[in-house]
């Protein structure tokens, strides 16, 4: 027998306000059939003035805790991915530990950009492997819409703000890849690469900095970076491409998601894609994506699932579970 860590339940939340394609004809030399045809993006969610990623990690927080049919008492811990916390300190995580009311247990963030909530199920996964919390609420949440260079048609058109969440449960299996829960995780980063993505701003710096990107560069790492962290986490469980029922991706551009599918012989019927409706989240997109997912009734249980994601850093990972 093996402990396993199980989804237990899902959620997300989008901000009220979408921003289509064509409100930023006005400001920008661009177009609608621009960013679609480099993107796929339609349209993106923004938030609202005042309004907090962690304020949006709460509202998912509690979608996930009602799919689970739990409260935020059966919770031990909360790990939350994020680039754009509200404060420098104190963490995201612990302000949603309070806004759902949970008083005991511990909560901390995790920043690895896009990649982020992959790194966050990775660091959930060993707590409940290891015995150190039965019950984890992963989060991914974002405010990109904060950090934008709006005079950048390249990268402002890109983003967009929300938040999902997910819940794992420790739960006994046979060691089999018949299990559900994790299966295996695959992490990697190369700080050589840090100048193709990044904010060129920081508290040690004194700015607050505005995102930049070699979207060239980007795309071509992220097609062969995301298609071998794939590769090697299905190979560290004797899988391949033909046991995969669902890919999911990082949202980050349709184009990206296309060759990464074609690299693991999957049909883009077997890949959940939400970035036409949600743009590029970073860390939110995922955990956005499997909640659509599950909730439109195409993920079910017993399904094999493969996610994986790339940020700045390089940082890039994947996850292999079965649902």
């Amino acid at each position: 027998m093996s402990t396993r860590a199980i989804v237990r339940g899902v959620g997300h939340y989008l901000p009220a306000h979408v921003v289509e394609n064509a409100e930023f004809e006005a400001t920008l030399d661009t177009s609608d059939e621009w960013i679609r045809t480099r993107s796929g993006i339609e349209r993106r969610h923004f938030a609202a003035e005042g309004e907090t990623t962690s304020q949006m990690a709460v509202e998912a927080a509690k979608a996930a805790l009602a799919d689970a049919g739990l409260e935020a008492d059966d919770l031990d811990a909360i790990v939350l991915a994020t680039s754009t916390a509200d404060l420098t300190f104190p963490s995201a995580a612990t302000m949603v530990q309070a806004g759902i009311g949970m008083t005991h247990g511990f909560a901390y963030d995790v920043q690895a950009v896009c990649a982020g909530f992959i790194f966050a199920l990775a660091n959930a996964n060993s707590m409940i492997s290891s015995g150190l919390a039965r019950r984890v609420l992963v989060i991914g949440a974002e405010t990109f819409s904060r950090i934008m260079n709006w005079t950048d048609r390249g990268t402002c058109v890109l983003f967009g703000d929300g938040a999902g969440a997910l819940i794992l449960e420790a739960s006994e299996g046979t060691g089999t890849t018949a299990d559900r829960g994790i299966l295996s995780v695959d992490l990697n980063s190369d700080g050589r690469h840090r100048d193709i993505l990044y904010v060129d701003g920081g508290v040690s710096t004194g700015t607050s900095g505005h995102l930049v990107m070699q979207g060239k560069e980007v795309f071509r790492h992220a097609v062969e970076k995301l298609s071998d962290t794939a590769h090697s986490a299905l190979a560290k469980v004797g899988l391949d491409g033909t046991d995969v029922d669902w890919l999911v991706p990082h949202q980050a551009n349709l184009r990206i998601i296309k060759a990464t599918a074609q690299r693991l012989h999957l049909p883009m019927e077997k890949v959940i894609v939400t970035v036409q409706d949600h743009g590029n989240t970073s860390a939110a997109s995922i955990p956005l994506a499997l909640s659509v997912g599950r909730h439109e009734g195409r993920i079910v249980p017993g399904n094999l699932v493969v996610t994986e994601a790339i940020g700045g850093g390089l940082a890039w990972g994947s996850v292999v579970l079965r649902w």
